[in-house]
């Protein structure tokens, strides 16, 4: 009766804080921190509910963040890049957004971290601490509303906080335990894009509830999801890239890391290998298989889980699936490729700088390769754009016209660094994927416009794409239009997974971290690019040093 009545009352404390109006700090500092963490409300519902105080424009957006003592990971410096901006920005809806917004992955997605101080021997068996399991900073980001780790989520969920790593040690140590326990996850399963919690988190897995039969097998207590996706690969490399620019720190290039990029790179070898023998012309099984009882076509492969037939001697590395987790129609996804490229020669520079010259010339081989791949069998002769960027090809002259939300994508090209924005090729794909006569997915309607893709369906436009659109934008007009249309759609005071471009209200996902990490993302670049258009006229930019 005792321990309920504690509960009770720290539950009563808990709500009467989310109820009050802006003091969110309101207990003790005695508190006993786990009982009250136990009492915080699901942040799934939290997140479907606005609450206040509400901000100061004309929506009246409310303010969605958990109360200091429910959230999962803390930094100072977020809490003054926050109070930096909001406080210059003229629109106090936008700003609302990027309160809520900008430290939504450390409010609310940060499972597990270690900072490996301590050790976590008590946990791992004897043979795992032997060969260097979960040793040293680890950190398990969820996607959201989701209990799962996608690799390329996570990578995009914490590329705002890059910057500050390399003056927040909490910070540093919150991403270098990102990379850590990513290198586990790709030397386990390289297959995989979605993993569970790891085991010394003591963190209980959850079901996908799917049925799925996949090559190579995996352990679901340690995998939630097994669809191959080349960006999955990518995006673990530029965790590692960012971090590294960032802070100069090589304290991820251990063992470890050198075994998962080793795991990385026999994947590409064998994603690179055609349908059929070039000398024989028989069918050569690919490693990876993938078949799901389903009803929907875009989520399982086609031919008894192989895919349509690639060709040989493109130089480009196939993908099962997108990054939307939908699977590819023609398996070289360009958007997929060009990422691998670019990170492969950004990790290359880095493996230089460490005295891996050798390893470091077979990673810019490798990108060079691709990269050459692209420029060859990716970029076709559209009657009405002219030279344009594929979605995907074959190597055997069929390619898919198209682009999806989800990153990477065409529209996207320029941040990934593959090409400049003023690009011609670039430029052409841009104009046709930005309209509906050029992209099937562009989809348009009386409350909303933007990309989507086939994992929502045909009246659902991901505000992502818009965000994208607004980064990849030099023009003031169209930056705006972009930016107010996402605020306009965001009544609930956080991005959705998408928007029905009919009506606002019909949306998925209240609670989707990695769109509430681009929303910041794209904030933090006009802010230096185009101060003018948040801060007001003659405004001096902002960047984070």
């Amino acid at each position: 009766m005792r321990t309920t009545a504690m509960l009770a009352a720290v539950v009563a404390a808990c709500v009467s804080a989310m109820e009050s109006y802006g003091e969110q700090n309101v207990l003790d500092d005695g508190i006993d921190s786990d009982r009250y963490k136990a009492a915080c409300p699901d942040y799934l519902h939290y997140s479907m509910t606005p609450h206040r105080p509400l901000s100061e424009g004309p929506l009246s957006l409310p303010y969605q963040r958990p109360i200091s003592h429910c959230r999962t990971f803390s930094s100072p410096l977020v809490e003054k890049v926050i109070d930096d901006l909001t406080s210059r920005m003229k629109d106090k809806d936008l700003a609302r957004l990027f309160e809520n917004a900008f430290p939504n992955t450390l409010d609310t997605t940060v499972r597990w971290h270690v900072d490996g101080k301590l050790g976590t021997s008590k946990r791992l068996k004897a043979s795992d601490l032997d060969e260097g399991h979960w040793d040293g900073a680890q950190s398990f980001i969820v996607t959201g509303d989701i209990n799962a780790e996608w690799l390329r989520d996570s990578t995009n969920q914490l590329t705002q906080y890059q910057p500050l790593a390399k003056k927040d040690k909490q910070l540093e140590s919150l991403i270098l335990g990102a990379i850590n326990t990513q290198a586990e996850f790709v030397i386990e399963s390289p297959y995989c894009n979605a993993f569970q919690p790891p085991p010394p988190s003591q963190v209980l897995p959850d079901s996908n509830g799917q049925d799925d039969a996949v090559h190579p097998a995996y352990e679901p207590t340690r995998v939630f999801e097994c669809k191959y996706e080349i960006d999955s690969l990518a995006n673990f490399l530029a965790l590692g890239n960012q971090f590294y620019n960032s802070t100069r720190s090589k304290e991820f290039l251990h063992s470890r890391w050198y075994l998962a990029l080793d795991t990385l790179l026999g994947v590409l070898e064998e994603q690179a290998k055609p349908t059929f023998d070039p000398k024989t012309g028989s069918f050569t099984r690919n490693e990876y298989l993938f078949k799901r009882r389903t009803s929907a076509g875009t989520e399982t492969l086609s031919l008894g889980g192989v895919g349509n037939p690639l060709n040989g001697g493109t130089g480009l590395i196939r993908s099962a699936f997108r990054p939307s987790d939908d699977a590819t129609i023609l398996g070289f996804f360009i958007p997929g490729n060009a990422m691998m490229s670019v990170e492969l020669t950004r990790t290359a520079t880095i493996l230089k700088a460490a005295g891996k010259g050798k390893l470091a010339k077979k990673l810019r081989t490798r990108g060079e390769s691709i990269k050459k791949g692209i420029w060859e069998h990716g970029v076709v002769m559209h009657k009405r754009y002219g030279e344009v960027f594929a979605f995907e090809v074959d190597g055997y002259g069929s390619s898919i016209i198209m682009d999806d939300a989800n990153l990477p994508s065409l529209l996207a090209l320029p941040l990934m660094g593959f090409v400049e924005k003023d690009n011609k090729v670039y430029q052409n794909t841009r104009k046709m994927i930005l309209e509906q006569a050029g992209n099937p997915y562009y989809l348009e309607g009386r409350a909303f416009a933007g990309i989507g893709g086939p994992h929502i369906g045909l009246q659902s436009a991901w505000p992502m794409s818009r965000l994208v659109q607004a980064m990849t934008s030099d023009d003031d007009e169209e930056i705006s239009d972009a930016l107010h249309d996402v605020r306009d759609s965001s009544r609930l005071g956080l991005i959705h997974e998408s928007i029905h471009v009919g009506r606002i209200t019909d949306y998925t996902r209240s609670w989707f971290a990695w769109a509430n990490s681009v929303f910041a993302q794209t904030i933090l670049d006009i802010a230096a690019r185009k101060p003018h258009l948040l801060f007001g006229k003659g405004a001096e930019p902002y960047r984070i040093e």
